[in-house]
C-alpha cells in the first residue's frame, strides 16, 4: 500500500472513530464486502437482497473477481459499487460504514481488527479467527472500539436449531453427557501443481499477507487454500467449525475443556493437501464431553438406526433379574412414525434418557430403551430460515449495527471465538502427536511446541 493510501487509511479511520451516527430502525448500513470468492458472492447476493443494507463496495485482490460481483450487483437492479483491490482502501472510505468479511481463514482476524480500528462494524465468516491468540485480540479491538463484530456461524439464528437447543437445554433427553459433531463430507483428491507466474490481476502479496511469502501455486489460491497450514484450518475450521460450534450450543456454551486430543491422517490420497481428511477429536469438560470427527473419504453416516428396544419377557413372565424396567407408554401425542436421520454433516447428542440427532434436513429426539421417538421438527420451506438461515444471521447483525448493542447479536465474538478454538485445538493435538492438558489462559501444561501453535510467526506488515 502506498504512503498515500496509508496516510488516508489511516484519517479516515480518525473521521470514523470520531462519528456519532444516530441510527433510525429502518435506515440502510452500507457494507462493503470484503473478498468476493464463493462465499463473497453469496454475501453479496443476500445483502443486495436485504432491505436494511446497501452494497456500496466490492472489495478483492482478483480482478476479474470484482468484475464478476459488479456484475451480479448491477445485473440485479443495484447501484454500482466502488472497487478496492486492497481493503485498507475500503476500510478509509467514509461511505462504507460496516464491512462482510468473506476472505481465507488466515485473513479473518486482520481485516476485522483494521476494520473496527477504523470505525466499521464488522460481519466475518467462520471460524472467527485462524488462531486462539487472533480470537482473543479480536475481542479486546471490538470493547476498545465498541464496534459490532458478528460472526457468520448462520445456525446461530435458525428457527428449527435455537427451538432444538432450547428443548435439549430444557432437558428433553435428560443431562446432555455427550455432543457429537459430524463433518462427513466428501472430499476429492487436489492432485499436484508446480509453482507458476501469478496470473494477471491478481495481487499474490496481499493474498499471503499475514502468511510466509512463497510463488504462486494454483492449487494454494480458490478454495484449496483450506487444506494448506499457511492459510487454512482443515475441514475442522472450514465446515467442521459449524458443527462444533453446535455441540458447544448443546452443552449450553461451555467455555474450555480441560483436555484435548485428536488422531488421524492424510489417507488415500498421495497430493499436495497439507491438512487431515480423517480426524477424530475429544473434548474432556469434566462429566461431559464433546467430541468430534471428520471424513473427507467414502464413507457412511451415524444415527440411521436406532438402538434395538431389549427383550421383553413374556405376558404374565417375571422380568429376569437386573433387567431394565419395561418403560412406560409414550404419550398420546408423541410422534411415532419417524425415520431416525442418516447423518454426514450434522450432530448428535446423548443424554442420561435419550438422544436426538440435527442437521439441517431436521432434529429429532429419542427417549427410554425402546427409543421411542418423542419430537420432531423440520425447515419449513418458503418460512424465514427454512433453507439457508443466512440472511436472518446478517439481519441480526444490522439490527445490532443500528441499536448499537454487541449483545444482541446471535454469535458474537466472544462466543464464536471459543468454537474455533476447540478447531485449533484439536488441530494442534494433531499437529505435536499428543494430548493436550489446558490450563487458564489458554496454555498447555509442559507442552512448548504446543504453546508455540497458539500463534504463529507474522510476515510484516499483517501483523496480529
Amino acid at each position: 500500500m502506498s504512503q498515500t493510501t496509508s496516510r488516508r487509511f489511516f484519517l479516515g479511520a480518525a473521521t470514523a472513530l470520531a462519528s456519532t451516527r444516530v441510527w433510525g430502525a429502518n435506515d440502510k448500513v452500507n457494507v462493503a464486502i470484503i473478498g468476493l470468492g464463493g462465499r463473497g458472492s453469496n454475501h453479496l447476493t443476500i445483502y443486495s437482497r436485504l432491505p436494511g443494507a446497501k452494497v456500496v463496495g466490492l472489495c478483492d485482490i482478483d480482478q476479474a473477481a470484482r468484475e464478476k460481483a459488479q456484475a451480479t450487483l448491477t445485473r440485479s437492479g443495484n447501484e454500482k459499487a466502488k472497487e478496492f483491490e486492497d481493503m485498507r482502501q475500503a476500510y478509509a472510505d467514509p461511505q462504507v460504514e460496516a464491512v462482510s468479511i468473506a476472505t481465507p481463514n488466515h485473513w479473518h482476524a486482520l481485516a476485522a481488527i483494521w476494520a473496527m480500528k477504523a470505525g466499521k462494524d464488522v460481519y466475518g465468516e467462520k471460524p472467527a479467527c485462524y488462531n486462539i491468540h487472533e480470537g482473543q485480540q479480536m475481542i479486546k479491538v471490538a470493547r476498545d472500539t465498541k464496534r459490532m463484530l458478528q460472526i457468520g456461524s448462520q445456525h446461530r439464528s435458525n428457527p428449527m436449531k435455537i427451538k432444538a437447543m432450547q428443548v435439549l437445554q430444557d432437558g428433553l433427553i435428560g443431562k446432555v453427557y455427550l455432543s457429537k459433531g459430524l463433518c462427513f463430507k466428501r472430499r476429492v483428491s487436489i492432485g499436484h501443481a508446480d509453482d507458476s507466474p501469478t496470473p494477471p490481476g491478481v495481487n499474490w502479496d496481499l493474498f499471503l499477507g499475514p502468511a510466509p511469502l512463497r510463488p504462486f501455486n494454483e492449487k494454494r489460491f480458490k478454495y484449496n487454500w483450506h487444506w494448506f497450514w499457511d492459510t487454512g484450518n482443515g475441514d475442522i475450521g472450514n465446515q467442521g467449525v459449524h458443527e462444533i460450534g453446535i455441540c458447544r450450543w448443546g452443552l449450553g456454551d461451555p467455555e474450555w475443556p480441560k483436555a484435548a486430543v485428536a488422531i488421524g491422517g492424510k489417507y488415500a490420497y498421495t497430493d499436495d493437501q497439507e491438512t487431515p481428511n480423517t480426524l477424530l477429536a475429544s473434548y474432556d469438560y469434566g462429566g461431559r464431553e464433546i467430541v468430534f470427527e471428520v471424513r473427507g473419504l467414502l464413507t457412511g453416516g451415524e444415527g440411521m438406526v436406532p438402538p434395538r428396544r431389549p427383550p421383553q419377557p413374556p405376558a404374565g413372565a417375571a422380568a429376569p433379574a437386573g433387567a431394565p424396567a419395561t418403560p412406560p407408554a409414550p404419550e398420546a401425542t408423541a410422534p411415532r412414525n419417524g425415520t431416525p436421520m442418516n447423518i454426514m454433516v450434522g450432530n448428535l447428542f446423548y443424554g442420561t434418557e435419550g438422544w436426538a440427532a440435527m442437521s439441517d434436513q431436521g432434529f429429532q429426539a429419542f427417549k427410554g430403551e425402546s427409543s421411542e421417538l418423542i419430537m420432531e421438527d423440520r425447515p419449513q420451506r418458503g418460512a424465514p430460515g427454512g433453507g439457508d438461515p443466512t440472511g436472518l444471521h446478517m439481519e441480526n447483525f444490522l439490527s445490532a449495527c443500528r441499536s448499537r448493542n454487541y449483545k444482541e447479536l446471535h454469535d458474537e465474538i466472544s462466543n464464536a471465538y471459543l468454537s474455533a478454538s476447540l478447531c485449533h485445538l484439536g488441530n494442534i493435538s494433531y499437529r505435536v502427536g499428543r494430548k493436550l492438558t489446558i490450563e487458564a489462559g489458554p496454555k498447555f501444561t509442559g507442552d512448548a511446541e504446543a504453546n508455540k501453535l497458539l500463534t504463529r510467526d507474522y510476515r510484516k506488515p499483517y501483523v496480529v
